[in-house]
């Protein structure tokens, strides 16, 4: 086991080949199982939806960059009741004329340049931006917030998504619901690619990822918060599942509640050392 709490900022981690893994149907025939859907499904005490794990990573970087911009889940909300709409949450390069990406921005509209906008974040920081220019936002109704910053043909056409919306910015926000996927085995990885992405998606957080324990296959990795309240922390993990797909998570575990790819969720029974660990636990396959 490595020396726990070695901080990634002074580890090497040297470059390691990615391995593709194959699904085919005899391998799932053998064991009687289906392959794993590459869904992720956001669920509530009333109600659940499911997107595809693609999808469901352009919802954590909709929600974080709201959440770096200082928008709470009304903000969230909008914008990815408006993704939904606009392009199934996909990060299109064709469009109306020329709108691409999540948002469907147009380049002769003044949103940037098609390069610019194809960055998920970037297109997403320019709703915020626009949305944060709108007078009494947080009083209108999503679909007419939407619409201030869209200037859609279909003004109520993000109406229909509310209430998805809704669910996932709750879950992500680590107010309400939780954020589940089913998610084939993950390629071979680096524990600085995982702490790359919480740098892209939490550019104030600092150093927080460090290395807890390392078998030589998996490594685990602490993902610290400054202010571990319960909201908090549910909100890092929710993020954690929601990007495991281009991460490579294998298991996300806050405080004994335990996350993995097979979709399920499971009692852990951390030792004490880990019980009451200030973060998320998240396991790597690194060999």
């Amino acid at each position: 086991m490595a020396r726990p709490g070695a901080v990634i900022a002074t580890a090497a981690f040297l470059g390691v080949a990615t391995v593709a893994v194959l699904w085919g149907p005899g391998l799932y025939s053998s064991y009687n199982a289906a392959p794993p859907s590459n869904l992720c499904t956001v669920s509530t005490s009333s109600t659940h939806y499911s997107r595809s794990a693609e999808g469901t990573d352009n919802v954590a970087i909709i929600a974080t960059v709201g959440w770096e911009d200082g928008f709470d889940e009304k903000g969230v909300t909008v914008a990815v009741a408006t993704a939904i709409q606009e392009s199934g949450l996909r990060n299109l390069e064709y469009g109306d004329r020329d709108s691409v990406g999540l948002f469907q921005q147009r380049t002769s509209q003044g949103w940037g340049t098609v390069e610019q906008i194809m960055d998920a974040r970037y297109s997403a920081t320019k709703f915020y931006s626009a949305l944060a220019n709108v007078s009494g936002w947080q009083d209108l109704r999503v679909t007419e917030a939407a619409q201030a910053v869209q200037r859609s043909g279909f003004p109520e056409a993000y109406a229909g998504h509310e209430a998805e919306a809704r669910a996932w910015a709750n879950a992500m926000g680590g107010v309400e619901g939780n954020v589940s996927c089913e998610l084939t085995a993950p390629d071979i990885t680096t524990a600085r690619a995982f702490s790359d992405r919480v740098g892209l998606d939490f550019p104030s957080a600092g150093d927080a990822v460090e290395v807890l324990e390392s078998d030589g296959n998996t490594t685990v990795l602490g993902v610290k918060v400054s202010d571990p309240t319960d909201q908090s922390l549910k909100r890092l993990q929710s993020w954690a599942i929601a990007t495991a797909s281009t991460t490579g998570a294998e298991w996300v575990d806050l405080r004994g509640t335990r996350w993995n790819r097979a979709g399920g969720w499971v009692q852990s029974n951390p030792t004490q050392q880990w019980a009451e660990y200030p973060g998320i636990r998240v396991a790597v396959r690194t060999s």
